[in-house]
């Protein structure tokens, strides 16, 4: 059962040789993954992700991890490890740099190299930056971290093995367990087994297949998808994935080398991955197949290909653009065909079948996930959890990456292998997980809150604040105005009623004026009439009538100014 973190106290000061676990994102939500390690006066952050805004938060670029439970201890912190180069897992660096901007950065070599323009970007400067491979094992104050390859949708993914005085934490980062991976580097079972040897007294795993069964199909399988399907397209290709989904990148490479078609990148985080991947040898590009967009518009639309960003739906993103006819140059004709080479992350369906759909009406064949096998998961269903667990053999579980449901499910399969249920700790974002003597028990929670990316805004955007946006943009907005003597307690001018983003037009309004004009004459009555008793009158008479005629709860905003001010 998922704890009521409102309900649970502020966790205590940790005692010596305890090893404290705190999420700061990733547990309730797929993204915005950061996971703190307190042990002895120090701490280890593994990963700081973002979240990507979905419909509800209007307006907003990117939403971080909620730092402050560290803010005030930044000099703690003797590491910051990053298990891969994927958005919810390295995109909210800049901004705890930040605050700090010289913490040790420990990864792979494809995860330095995708972090380090994220830095120039935002004018950081951090020169300890410092690349690690698979079988590394490095002493970081109180922590002695292992590092294990896994297998995941990106290359050089890793997991890590942190022995502290409290005890072993395995924590997988994203994963799977493919047995036959494109670039042959698979997730390290013998080192996994060692461990179980040696101990785990705590396994943080990868929660987001956990209800799929069985195994994850191998990405291998992909490839003669994608060629049939570019031998099958008569027009020109457009194909939707993740800016950093190398190996997805390099299939869609193969099969235009096959089929005599010439691939452009589309998207400034496409291209800039891509030529990372490439210059460190990640990916292998066929002599000739890519091009210039300003290239492949010369070409006929059978020998096009154009690789994009934009798969989960993102308005903003090329693939958006595309569908809404805005894009600066690629447009869909009836012949072409668009593949949704990614997998669709909980909470954006509306937007993705809003692209599907937008694409489809301009006559596109939409090859996707749900019709195709043009895609696979990066992580591990639930026979490969179960695998682990049986290798692990771990002391205590919290399960991490997932939805509640996820978190949930992967609780359950520890439990079918053996793990005690009252050692399966169900924990969300912000909840403090002590490790002592074998024993893992939540101990209290932090204030854990959205942070919000609007602009150069960081953390200034409030829940009301965004609440209004909502209404905004779902009900409209009204403004009354109106000129009063208070002196001599008379209206002046007005009201006058003006409506924005609503169906109706302002003549809607004639049948309330008698009722609005008639609650600002009373409100003139009272012993002392100022402007906001006559606003806050304005707003209750038109607001009941719009609840009760248009069903409808707009925003509604008031104006009254005293003739003398005029």
């Amino acid at each position: 059962m998922m704890p009521n973190v409102s309900e649970l106290p502020a966790p205590p000061v940790l005692s010596a040789d305890t090893l404290r676990v705190t999420p700061l994102g990733g547990l309730g939500d797929i993204g915005r993954n950061m996971t703190v390690f307190e042990v002895n006066g120090q701490l280890l952050i593994v990963d700081c992700g973002v979240l990507f805004p979905q419909e509800k938060h209007p307006g907003v670029d990117l939403i971080l991890p909620d730092f402050t439970v560290i803010e005030d201890r930044l000099d703690d912190v003797v590491a910051l490890i990053l298990t891969h180069g994927h958005e919810d897992h390295i995109g909210g660096v800049p901004y705890l740099l930040k605050l700090r901007n010289d913490i040790p950065i420990y990864s792979c070599e494809l995860t330095i190299a995708f972090l380090e323009p994220k830095l120039d970007e935002h004018r950081i400067e951090n020169t300890n930056l410092n690349v690690v491979a698979e079988g590394d094992r490095i002493k970081l104050g109180n922590f002695d971290c292992e590092f294990v390859s896994v297998t995941h949708s990106i290359p050089d993914a890793m997991a890590v093995f942190i022995r502290t005085a409290a005890g072993n934490a395995l924590i997988t980062g994203d994963f799977k367990m493919d047995q036959l991976p494109l670039d042959g580097r698979l997730t390290d079972l013998r080192s996994f087994a060692r461990f179980g040897e040696e101990g785990v007294d705590l396994f943080l795993v990868d929660s987001t297949n956990a209800e799929v069964p069985g195994f994850v199909t191998a990405e291998r399988e992909i490839g003669p998808v994608l060629d049939s399907v570019f031998q099958q397209a008569k027009g020109q290709i457009v194909v939707a994935s993740f800016a950093s989904h190398v190996h997805r990148v390099q299939q869609v490479f193969d099969a235009a080398l096959l089929t005599g078609r010439k691939v452009a990148l589309i998207g400034r985080s496409m291209e800039r991955n891509m030529r990372i991947a490439h210059d460190l040898g990640y990916l292998d590009i066929p002599e000739d197949v890519i091009v210039s967009s300003k290239e492949i518009m010369n070409l006929p639309a059978e020998q096009r290909v154009f690789m994009a960003t934009g798969s989960q739906g993102e308005p903003m993103a090329a693939l958006g653009r595309i569908a809404a006819g805005e894009h600066r140059f690629v447009t869909i004709d009836e012949n072409d065909t668009v593949i949704f080479a990614s997998s669709l992350i909980p909470g954006n369906e509306h937007s993705v079948y809003r692209v599907i759909n937008g694409l489809t009406a301009l006559g596109a064949k939409v090859v996707h996930q749900a019709n195709a096998k043009v895609h696979v998961s990066g992580h591990a269903s639930a026979g490969e959890l179960i695998y682990c667990y049986n290798i692990l053999q771990p002391a205590n579980v919290i399960p991490i990456h997932g939805e509640v449901r996820h978190l949930v499910a992967n609780g359950k399969l520890a439990e079918l292998t053996g793990v005690p249920a009252r050692n399966v700790i169900l924990a969300l974002d912000g909840v403090s997980v002590d490790l002592y003597d074998g024993e893992a028990t939540i101990v209290g929670a932090n204030p854990c809150d959205y942070i919000y990316v609007d602009g150069k805004s960081v953390g200034d955007l409030s829940e009301d604040e965004l609440a209004s946006r909502r209404v905004l943009a779902s009900e409209g907005f009204i403004n009354l105005y109106a000129v009063v003597d208070f002196e001599n307690r008379q209206i002046v001018s007005g009201p006058t009623i003006k409506a924005t983003g609503m169906a109706e037009d302002d003549t809607v309004f004639a049948d309330v004026y008698p009722a609005v004009e008639k609650a600002l004459q009373e409100s003139l009555t009272v012993e002392h009439p100022n402007e906001y008793r006559s606003q806050q009158a304005m707003r209750r008479a038109i607001g009941n009538w719009v609840a009760r005629k248009l069903r409808r709860r707009p925003m509604i905003v008031p104006l009254v100014v005293a003739s003398t001010d005029v």
